[in-house]
């Protein structure tokens, strides 16, 4: 690792169900954690829109970041999920101000799904093989709403270097700390797949 190097991480706001974003809490333990020395942790928090997003996301990549690792929160999950591809259309799903994308994709045009480079497979085992107390699965579904949505704008941009967490609500079962312990380990086992 070279001397400061960035690391974008977001976590979403509220939605629905969900008053308190269990993936923004996550995040913000996170950056109270850190990522360790000669690295800058930069967090920030989306709003749950699709224009919101596919405005802001962008905008995070003219940091010229290591890496960026979007989190969102799973009702389903009861583990970190490691998602390994994002999904270009099958946007029908309202967002926070009951809209979707025009023509239902996330980037007209372009390709219907798109794979990190990343090995989540790789980032589980060490996740699993830690002392985090937190367990990892691999997904290739993240949901086609503002997760799948954000992931694929990171992809489109850089598949080298863009990654996805699910994350489950908070003690279910895991509380703040544990889920801010398996990202911290999670991104750490990611930047060591990437070229220095």
């Amino acid at each position: 690792m070279t001397d400061q190097q960035t690391v974008v991480v977001t976590g979403f706001g509220p939605f629905g169900s969900h008053t308190i974003n269990a993936s923004w809490l996550a995040v913000q333990e996170l950056a109270r954690k850190g990522l360790g020395q000669g690295i800058n942790l930069v967090v920030d928090q989306l709003p749950v829109a699709y224009s919101e997003v596919k405005n802001i996301v962008p905008k995070l990549w003219n940091l010229r970041p290591k890496l960026v690792v979007h989190v969102g929160v799973s009702g389903i999950a009861d583990r970190l999920t490691l998602e390994q591809l994002a999904h270009n259309d099958g946007y029908e799903r309202e967002d926070i101000f009951n809209c979707v994308p025009d023509t239902k994709c996330c980037v007209d045009g372009a390709d219907h799904c798109l794979v990190s480079a990343i090995d989540m497979t790789k980032v589980q085992q060490c996740v699993n093989s830690s002392a985090c107390g937190v367990e990892a699965i691999v997904s290739t579904d993240p949901g086609r709403f503002l997760c799948d949505f954000s992931y694929y704008l990171s992809l489109h941009v850089n598949q080298d270097c863009a990654a996805f967490i699910h994350v489950p609500d908070i003690n279910k079962p895991y509380t703040v700390e544990q889920l801010a312990e398996g990202l911290r380990v999670a991104i750490l086992a990611m930047l060591q797949q990437l070229p220095s």
